[in-house]
């Protein structure tokens, strides 16, 4: 049995965990420990209060999953005070070894090596046609994450991508009226702006403008468990839309990734995962013109693990470490 101190570090929350590896598998997550970065001032600080925390020495093998632009000498956090400097990780974290991956790439790793009950079926073929070719990931929190996974026989192969922000593509008038609104305030409006937490709170006050009605002053977490609840009949309108657009943005990028199979993933995903299976999503997403027989046959599945950053980061270890 191997461990290693895994990391899920963004601008809000750090995660920490100790990650038991036994023949080339991640088996378990033990000592999950979340914490506000704002408590610690700094990584170093923080991840020895996460030793003092569990009461004892932390291995010597490390894996960091960041919600940064990898690459540089310094990578920053955009909500966050925290550094990391990656030619100075293994003196301040007292590692042998470690491995960088982006907090989204990290997801994408644990899709690539996780059970298929793991899993649960949203819209299309319950199965995957194949085990080769391309898994498109798709997560809805804060902003968009977007991800693919190339499969082949040797292995797989994570790609993080910037698909959350490609132009955002009205369908009927009320998507025109939401890209118009959108528009008063941002130049070019991506996907992002529309299917992900905060699009909500755009797409809601477009409804009630169109209705002449005055919209409730909810922030974001209101609202979306005002949306969930279908105590308002507007609120609920407002979520019925986003599962369209996010429906129709899930099979664009299907189409230009060349995807065998669709993965939701990321805290929204989950809490919107059961509904999405009797909205307008699968509609949205098969909805391709010529390509509609293509988009059908395409699985669509909601991941389910809890901690798939943690997860993902350990696994991300494995693969570049041959364990």
């Amino acid at each position: 049995m191997h461990e290693l101190v895994v990391a899920d570090i963004g601008g809000t929350h750090a995660r920490f965990a100790i990650a038991l590896i036994e023949d080339g598998h991640v088996t378990g997550l033990d000592h999950i420990v979340k914490m506000k970065s704002a408590d610690h001032a700094s990584l170093q600080i923080a991840w020895q209060a996460y030793g003092r925390e569990i009461g004892r020495t932390l291995p010597r093998d490390g894996a960091l999953a960041l919600a940064g632009r990898l690459g540089g000498d310094v990578i920053y956090f955009t909500n966050s005070s925290w550094l990391v400097r990656p030619a100075l990780i293994c003196d301040k974290l007292e590692l042998d070894r470690y491995t960088l991956v982006n907090d989204f790439g990290a997801v994408g790793h644990a899709v690539a090596v996780l059970d298929e009950d793991m899993f649960s079926h949203i819209c299309g073929p319950k199965e995957t046609a194949s085990p080769h070719g391309v898994t498109t990931i798709v997560g809805p929190g804060t902003g968009l994450g977007v991800a693919h996974i190339l499969h082949q026989a040797d292995g797989y192969h994570v790609t993080e991508t910037e698909g959350g922000h490609i132009d955002f593509a009205p369908l009927d008038h009320v998507e025109d009226r939401l890209l118009s609104n959108l528009r008063e305030t941002h130049r070019r409006v991506s996907v992002e702006r529309v299917s992900s937490g905060p699009g909500l709170q755009v797409i809601y006050r477009t409804l009630a403008e169109m209705e002449g009605a005055a919209p409730q002053r909810l922030d974001d977490r209101e609202l979306w468990q005002l949306a969930l609840s279908g105590e308002d009949s507007l609120a609920s309108a407002a979520f019925d839309r986003f599962c369209l657009c996010l429906g129709a943005v899930a099979g664009d990028l299907a189409l230009a990734q060349g995807a065998h199979r669709v993965v939701m993933a990321g805290g929204l995903g989950n809490r919107i995962a059961g509904k999405l299976p009797e909205s307008g999503f699968r509609q949205r997403f098969v909805a391709k013109g010529r390509f509609e027989s293509l988009m059908e046959h395409i699985p669509v599945k909601q991941l389910l693990h809890d901690e798939p950053g943690l997860y993902g980061a350990a696994a991300a270890f494995v693969k570049e470490h041959a364990l």
